[in-house]
């Protein structure tokens, strides 16, 4: 009896941790790939007092099944100043990781995979940035989060794509240095006014977005609702109906329903979205994030199994880089 109560009792836990994602996938998929290695990590974040932060690009079975925090990059930023936990899993690229681990000095930060990084983070090195500086002296420099902790050490202030509007207007000065995503610092100047001193850093992913593509997909799928991320080349934001932030695409959807949509941005977010808004149908252009990608539950087990990899920051660095993160939640 005890045996049949027990296997009852697996499977209720596994209907419930099935459910978020039953609509993206079979039963029996998920059962074979993924199921072991979510209840293995449930039971690991209890014993080790872990919390799994997870970027809105992860893929479903990590968003949905095994993470305590979701969102983007300000939105993990801002929740990883409050954890109480003694371990942070960063189902994210390397800077998110880095990121975590300033605000949270004093916790074990670890990343699944530390190959995850960033082509926008890689396309920069703080003596770019003290460069720029003296190019240009006396002009603030707004660092995208998007960069590792030597880049953000040399800068004033950070920004999100969700708040880069708001922290450049903050400074109220004409002219801003802001790095590296060009395009984002383009379509911020389009909206504002505001100079922008650019560098020619772009996300792998977003690039490849041209505007022919997007009035491809306007000509196959009528009445579609385009959104597009601001990483995106601002011609493809001027082809968009709404450009903003992963946040800002979830809260656009939910808020306003559209029948059919297209995230133009890395396409494990429409996934994702699928099974939180069912009602809508979302048109899939698929760029994958190949960094993203590296991050999978079979990693994140082994990280809360080992204790790898730890993200530490040289203490040189630390509270300079720390206070560039610390102004822009502040704003």
């Amino acid at each position: 009896m005890e045996s049949v109560m027990g296997r009852q009792h697996v499977l209720e836990s596994r209907d419930r941790l099935y459910e978020p994602v039953s609509r993206l996938m079979a039963r029996e998929d998920w059962e074979r790939l993924y199921a072991d290695d979510i209840e293995a990590i449930l039971r690991l974040k209890r014993e080790r007092n872990a919390v799994i932060l997870a970027h809105n690009y992860q893929t479903p079975e990590i968003f949905h099944c095994v993470a305590d925090i979701r969102g983007d990059s300000l939105a993990l930023a801002r929740e990883a100043q409050n954890l109480d936990a003694d371990i942070i899993v960063m189902a994210g690229v390397h800077f998110m990781a880095e990121t975590a681990k300033l605000m949270n000095p004093d916790k074990t930060v670890l990343i699944p995979d530390d190959r995850a990084g960033c082509s926008l983070a890689e396309s920069i090195t703080a003596e770019n940035v003290r460069e720029m500086k003296r190019r240009y002296p006396g002009v603030p420099v707004v660092t995208y989060v998007n960069s590792t902790a030597q880049v953000k050490a040399e800068t004033d202030v950070c920004c999100t794509s969700g708040n880069a509007k708001r922290v450049v207007e903050s400074l109220g000065v004409p002219r801003v240095i802001m790095i590296p995503d060009e395009f984002l610092a383009q379509n911020i100047e389009n909206e504002t006014g505001i100079e922008m001193l650019t560098w020619a850093g772009h996300c792998e992913v977003h690039e490849r977005f041209t505007p022919q593509e997007i009035r491809q997909y306007r000509r196959i799928h009528p009445g579609v609702t385009v959104i597009a991320h601001p990483e995106c080349p601002p011609e493809v934001v001027a082809e968009a109906d709404y450009s903003g932030s992963t946040a800002n695409m979830i809260d656009y959807v939910a808020t306003h329903r559209p029948e059919k949509v297209l995230l133009v941005t890395e396409c494990s977010m429409s996934d994702n979205l699928a099974a939180l808004n069912p009602e809508t149908e979302f048109v899939r252009p698929c760029n994958l994030c190949p960094h993203m990608k590296r991050i999978t539950l079979a990693g994140i087990r082994r990280a809360l199994e080992n204790l790898e990899t730890p993200v530490t920051i040289p203490s040189e660095l630390e509270g300079r880089a720390r206070m560039a993160v610390e102004r822009m939640l502040a704003i």
